[in-house]
């Protein structure tokens, strides 16, 4: 690292490589799936935070997956109040690092929440640049987060998408550049590395050309696609995985993390 700075990471998972789980929440109150029942909410998402912890993860990320279709700004309050019950639910429930992503890309909302709740880390998908995607065109909002994060006062870790999926990047944009001005530009705390959607794996190369282009000790995460019989591998390469699909029914995301997915995905792992 060359900004002399502390490194949040080694703090949240000293001398670690870690695994997170991804909880992918049932629809919120004002969501066009919304069900009804916040206790419904709130009990699956601690039933999978226990699945999770005691399949041997290293901390736990919480979003709201299915509030499809998403807004491209800031979510309005009954997604903050929502969010934020279930994030300190899940904390108290808890020993691991949990963190928050606001879906589609309110990092504003997740430092409030992060800050109400102690959450350890969260997730930005765009952070510097801009990209086009479903919701139109994201605008990286790095400037005010990380004046948010100072003026709240909270250590919280903010790992950043580069070139993030389900997106497609303005010309000229090339992964190195992202991820240089993501690093010392946005001073993310880690950067993440996706395929093209939920899911698609991240190719080892990807992580080697970031590498190169970030310090070292920057912390590379890979974000979408790992499984069983590539975990190990990216892990050797990157500084941390994120994983959703793969621990949940059938491999599809949203659909609920089960104790046999994470069992066969952390003896992969092992292996």
């Amino acid at each position: 690292m060359d900004r002399g700075e502390t490194d949040i990471h080694e703090k949240l998972w000293p001398g670690r490589k870690p695994v997170v789980g991804v909880i992918h929440l049932l629809p919120l109150p004002g969501s066009p799936r919304w069900g009804g029942s916040m206790a419904e909410v709130v009990e699956r998402s601690l039933a999978e935070a226990r699945i999770l912890e005691e399949g041997g993860l290293d901390g736990l990320l919480v979003e709201n997956f299915l509030d499809a279709p998403f807004h491209p700004g800031p979510v309005p309050p009954e997604t903050v109040a929502a969010l934020t019950a279930v994030v300190q639910q899940v904390i108290a429930a808890s020993d691991l690092p949990v963190g928050v992503n606001v879906l589609r890309n309110d990092a504003h909302a997740a430092l409030a929440i992060a800050a109400a709740t102690g959450a350890s880390f969260i997730r930005v998908n765009v952070h510097t640049g801009a990209m086009f995607t479903d919701q139109g065109l994201l605008q990286g909002r790095a400037h005010e987060t990380l004046r948010q994060r100072r003026a709240l006062g909270v250590e919280v870790a903010i790992l950043a998408d580069v070139l993030v999926k389900h997106a497609t990047p303005p010309p000229g944009a090339t992964l190195e550049a992202a991820a240089r001005d993501t690093w010392h530009r946005g001073l993310a705390d880690g950067v993440i590395l996706t395929g093209t959607e939920t899911g698609s794996p991240v190719q080892a190369d990807q992580i080697r050309r970031v590498r190169e282009a970030i310090p070292v000790g920057g912390r590379i995460w890979v974000g979408s696609g790992a499984a069983p019989d590539t975990a190990r591998g990216l892990l050797q390469e990157g500084d941390g995985i994120l994983v959703g699909s793969a621990l949940q029914r059938s491999g599809r995301a949203g659909g609920g993390v089960e104790r046999a997915r994470v069992e066969a995905f952390m003896e992969g792992l092992r292996r």
